[in-house]
């Protein structure tokens, strides 16, 4: 049996306060920063996504490269209500959601008072390629593989009601699709792909107060926000979960669409060996994310491929490209202040290649 890890139930306690102080004052109209709108808009407004603890690994396989997980300590889905899917202001335009308390979350809760603003925004109603159609002009089937379109969820089964599908994490005081193209979940994938930190002899430089080796991460500065992040993006209709993180960090760390095709074909053969090795599944779930709607909602996985020799991708020149306005190699350190649950996500990378964090 497991022994319960109090130090972390403590740490969890004390940030379920804070998201919930955090929550009342925006409940009582302190502003909530937001960006510009765009299929990935980000927004200001701190969250705590679920934590997992590295134990015992077991390697699975995937369609195309290898993964191995670890045991995953998940919050109670209750501990804390997704905040940033109900900040008031949603991100773009001035639509602002109909107030949602904690305790209103939960769709088993009867509220008969409910009256969630509708909302679909104009780049997602011109039915781009990645966009579903208006419910009623058609009818998907939802929690299944929907044609070319995965409609399952990491969450389990969802339920539909009225012909749309209700978000598995409650309610958000908006319906529609927002700024978010699929009805139910729109997939997305963050590849975290890490480097030893060396010195000119090729040895791993260790930190001085944890006496660590330090970690690289791949970081790209987005241009919606002006936030340093982990590459990533939306799964396309049709694609595996794994060409979606290879493909990603091609195009924002590589600018590989600019490429002449005889020069993408060189980088492909190199990262492919690594996008082929073993890759640590960091993350697989729900994201609190400020695109949210009652009827829409953000999923991903996160999986970090490491270069372990520092012979594949560390070779290879960082050029910024799609949604990048800048790319470098950035140390994984617990004082770095990264876009949404980025700097997270890092951490797990960390405690399980026992490096600095």
């Amino acid at each position: 049996m497991r022994v319960p890890n109090y130090g972390m139930i403590h740490f969890l306690l004390r940030r379920n306060w804070m998201c919930r102080i955090r929550l009342a004052l925006t409940l009582l109209g302190l502003p909530c920063t937001v960006a510009s709108s765009g299929r990935r808009s980000p927004i200001a407004c701190s969250s705590f996504p679920p934590f997992t603890s590295s134990a015992t690994a077991r390697p699975i396989t995937s369609s195309s490269c290898n993964l191995y997980l670890t045991s995953v300590l998940t919050m109670p889905t209750s501990a804390v209500p997704h905040s940033k899917s109900r900040c008031p202001q949603y991100p773009g335009l001035n639509i602002k959601r109909f107030p949602v308390p904690d305790n209103q979350v939960d769709w088993s809760q009867n509220w008969p008072e409910y009256k969630p603003v509708s909302h679909t925004d104009s780049a997602v109603a011109k039915k781009p390629a990645w966009a579903d159609p208006e419910i009623g002009s058609f009818s998907p089937n939802f929690n299944t593989v929907d044609g070319s379109v995965d409609r399952t969820s990491f969450e389990g089964s969802y339920k539909v009601e009225n012909g749309k599908p209700l978000n598995p994490r409650g309610r958000t005081g908006l319906t529609d699709r927002g700024l978010l193209g699929r009805w139910g979940p729109n997939h997305a994938a963050d590849p975290v792909v890490t480097r030893w930190k060396v010195d000119a002899k090729g040895a791993k430089i260790q930190h001085p107060v944890t006496k660590r080796p330090i970690l690289q991460f791949v970081s790209i500065k987005r241009k919606d926000c002006g936030q340093w992040a982990i590459p990533g993006g939306m799964v396309d209709a049709g694609e595996q979960v794994t060409l979606t993180l290879q493909r990603e960090f091609s195009e924002e760390a590589l600018n590989s669409l600019s490429l002449s095709p005889s020069e993408r074909a060189k980088i492909n053969e190199r990262i492919t060996t690594l996008f082929k090795s073993t890759g640590f599944q960091v993350y697989k779930g729900y994201v609190d994310d400020p695109r949210n709607t009652d009827n829409a909602w953000m999923e991903t996985v996160v999986v970090n491929f490491h270069d372990d020799s520092g012979d594949s991708v560390s070779e290879l020149p960082l050029h910024a490209g799609d949604d990048a306005g800048q790319v470098k190699w950035a140390d994984v350190d617990s004082s770095s202040s990264l876009y949404a649950s980025h700097s997270h996500f890092l951490e797990l990378v960390a405690k399980e290649r026992k490096s600095h964090w």
